[in-house]
């Protein structure tokens, strides 16, 4: 994944566009994981894990980005996207030894509190996010990153998170400050945003809605 929408509320509200590359294998959320039951998320069928992971029954989501800095050494490597289950399962953030898992940002969303922890291979760090509209990309929270400039301030004036889905609008690119992306790689393969879920938090209860946003292109 790799843009998260958070605003604090109440309710606190959740969004994610998963970027990755369209040959990849994955389906939609679902309770896809026997040893986490009740909880929801879509599935990547190559390494089993999840980019965003919703906790109903404990009003709890957590979303897992890419991160920049060392990779983990090829013979320890684990998948990043069971990350995302354990902290919407257990309500903790990762840590302390991360040293199997490539560089990662985190959210851990419940009712009134957003935290990121961060990894970038080798040191980690975690805070709360600030109160109001944060936009969290590859690069963290990165105020000066094209995509933020172009569209946090969009999603913080939106009178309400629930016309959030509105905004997730345009032709894809690979423009820097595209919010939806599509761009060919030299291997010859396709990245691109595939799907948005919105997730909402509450101590009255959870909502979340998923769009594949691979329905009308060849994936």
């Amino acid at each position: 994944m790799c843009t998260v929408i958070v605003r604090t509320g109440p309710p606190l509200t959740l969004l994610g566009v998963r970027d990755e590359y369209t040959d990849r294998p994955w389906e939609a959320p679902g309770e896809h994981w026997p040893a986490h039951p009740g909880l929801l998320g879509g599935r990547d069928l190559k390494a089993g894990g999840t980019w965003l992971a919703v906790h109903p029954a404990a009003h709890r989501a957590a979303a897992l980005l890419n991160g920049h800095g060392t990779p983990a050494p090829e013979a320890v490597r684990t998948s990043r996207g069971d990350l995302a289950l354990h902290a919407a399962a257990t309500g903790d953030l990762p840590g302390p030894d991360l040293t199997r898992y490539d560089p990662f940002h985190l959210v851990l969303a419940e009712p009134g509190r957003a935290r990121l922890a961060s990894w970038d291979g080798t040191r980690l760090t975690t805070a709360d996010l600030p109160d109001g509209t944060s936009m969290i990309v590859n690069t963290g929270l990165d105020p000066a990153h094209p995509r933020v400039a172009a569209h946090l301030p969009r999603f913080a004036a939106a009178p309400t998170a629930g016309a959030w889905r509105e905004l997730v609008v345009g032709e894809p690119s690979g423009a820097p400050e595209a919010l939806l992306v599509r761009h060919g790689t030299p291997d010859g393969r396709v990245f691109a945003s595939l799907s948005v879920m919105r997730v909402t938090l509450d101590t009255d209860g959870v909502t979340y809605d998923f769009t594949d946003l691979t329905a009308d292109r060849d994936r």
